[in-house]
């Protein structure tokens, strides 16, 4: 682990911003199309896709069965950097988190609307589900701008600390819901610190563990493939649900906190990501 740190290190240490050729990237390099490698302050390319995992909330387990991508650059300021965490640089096209749908299990079968709503609202949920709308999705949204992803590549390799922090929302799409039902917002996020240690969490979960991965240096060291990493958390708390239904929101929200069982209180939640991390160097990403 030691010679892999150092190694790590000594390839983002000689990484340098391109300034010369600005061609589309190709080959191995065409990954990093959305790395912002014409600005001067990029020194590092990033693309992550986690390809398996989960993401628990309260009563309800989403596994991640649609590929999710976290894409930029970053900015470190050499020597004192890569050591600590890295200044994120969000992706050229907008979307540094990829809206990735996944699909809740389950979905809304077998619930019934609370007999407590309004007969309007009642008759409209029995008629969307009579008439099989009952599929839901699990989008999880950067909720922020790309700088509040915090990266650190020392506590990746070292599998302890912070190896990946974000402010996230889990945005839910059904018929029913509308297109606004979020848990979590801007200014109340899921804060996920991922790491690829080991947790401490709060009761009742247990620690889980991550793990750095299998790097691979390609390319002269201007390219870095890690491979099968693993990165966890199951510390968080969960905020309840907002914005479903539209105007009728104020009966919604607490129907959709009931199913899902949020409000959720650290200790009762996790996240797993697994998947490839990629790495490289701008410089050489943007030759012709």
């Amino acid at each position: 682990m030691r010679k892999l740190f150092i190694a790590c290190l000594a390839m983002a240490a000689v990484l340098v911003p391109a300034t010369a050729a600005t061609a589309a990237p190709t080959g191995e390099y065409a990954r990093f199309a959305n790395c912002p490698y014409t600005n001067p302050a990029t020194n590092l390319c990033i693309y992550a896709e986690t390809v398996s995992g989960l993401v628990k909330t309260g009563n309800k387990t989403v596994p991640i069965k649609n590929k999710v991508i976290l894409q930029g650059g970053a900015h470190y300021v050499i020597p004192e950097e890569p050591a600590g965490p890295l200044e994120f640089i969000g992706a050229t096209n907008g979307e540094t988190l990829s809206k990735s749908p996944q699909p809740v299990p389950g979905g809304l079968t077998g619930i019934t609307a609370p007999s407590w709503w309004p007969s309007f609202l009642r008759n409209l949920f029995n008629e969307t589900i009579n008439n099989g709308f009952t599929g839901v999705t699990a989008t999880m949204e950067l909720a922020g701008p790309p700088s509040a992803i915090k990266l650190n590549l020392t506590n990746t390799l070292a599998a302890q600390g912070t190896a990946l922090g974000m402010p996230v929302k889990i945005k839910l799409s059904n018929t029913f819901l509308g297109n606004n039902c979020y848990i979590g917002s801007n200014s109340n996020p899921i804060q996920l610190n991922l790491t690829t240690g080991t947790t401490a969490p709060p009761p009742p979960n247990q620690p889980i563990s991550g793990s750095p991965g299998h790097p691979e240096g390609k390319d002269g060291g201007t390219l870095l493939i890690v491979k099968e990493n693993k990165l966890v958390n199951n510390s968080f708390s969960v905020p309840g649900a907002n914005g479903c239904g539209g105007l009728f929101s104020f009966l919604i929200d607490p129907f959709v906190d009931s199913i899902v069982g949020i409000p959720s209180p650290a200790g009762n939640n996790a996240a797993i990501l697994e998947g490839t991390t990629y790495l490289g160097d701008p410089a050489v990403v943007s030759q012709p």
